[in-house]
């Protein structure tokens, strides 16, 4: 077996195989801790390169854009309510006068519909007139008419009775 002596210490062959990952972690442990002082070395000097009048500047120019966007918002918003309030305004008097047109509209309705009720009353009332009357001269001429039918009627029994009466006297 092999055998190596560190500081007087002999490792033989299976302890060897022990010491081997125990150094190999304190090797990668000691590079990670230098990757890692390289990197912050690096972040410090370019922290202390940033030119914090630049940023300063530029949050100044973000700020006053920011403070335009919102002046600019409010400007929208107040012309918004003002444009709504315009068109509450055109709206209420849209609905007045559709309510004036209405009332328009029913009072002529009612206006039409009393004169077509007196129209009619009367067409009615013409009519009924102009039946009675018919009814009247129907019955007058009804009654003139079976008086003289009565008449007929009386005559010809008169005249066939003395027929009867006498039959040689009306003998050609």
């Amino acid at each position: 077996m092999a055998e190596i002596e560190i500081a007087g210490a002999k490792i033989k062959g299976s302890k060897l195989l022990l010491v081997l990952p125990v150094v190999s972690a304190i090797a990668g442990g000691l590079w990670a801790s230098f990757e890692f002082y390289k990197d912050y070395t690096n972040m410090k000097d370019i922290i202390a390169n940033i030119d914090t009048g630049q940023v300063n500047a530029r949050m100044d120019v973000i700020n006053t854009k920011l403070d335009e966007a919102l002046d600019y918002s409010r400007d929208i918003k107040n012309g918004l309510r003002d444009d709504i309030v315009r068109l509450e305004k055109i709206i209420d008097k849209v609905e007045d006068d559709i309510n004036e047109v209405e009332t328009k509209t029913r009072t002529l309705i009612d206006d039409a519909e009393t004169r077509f009720d007196t129209k009619r009353d009367d067409l009615l009332n013409q009519y009924v007139a102009q039946k009675d009357m018919l009814v009247r001269e129907n019955s007058s001429t009804k009654e003139l008419l079976e008086s003289k039918i009565k008449d007929l009627e009386e005559e010809m029994e008169s005249k066939l009775q003395k027929a009867l009466d006498n039959p040689l006297a009306n003998r050609n």
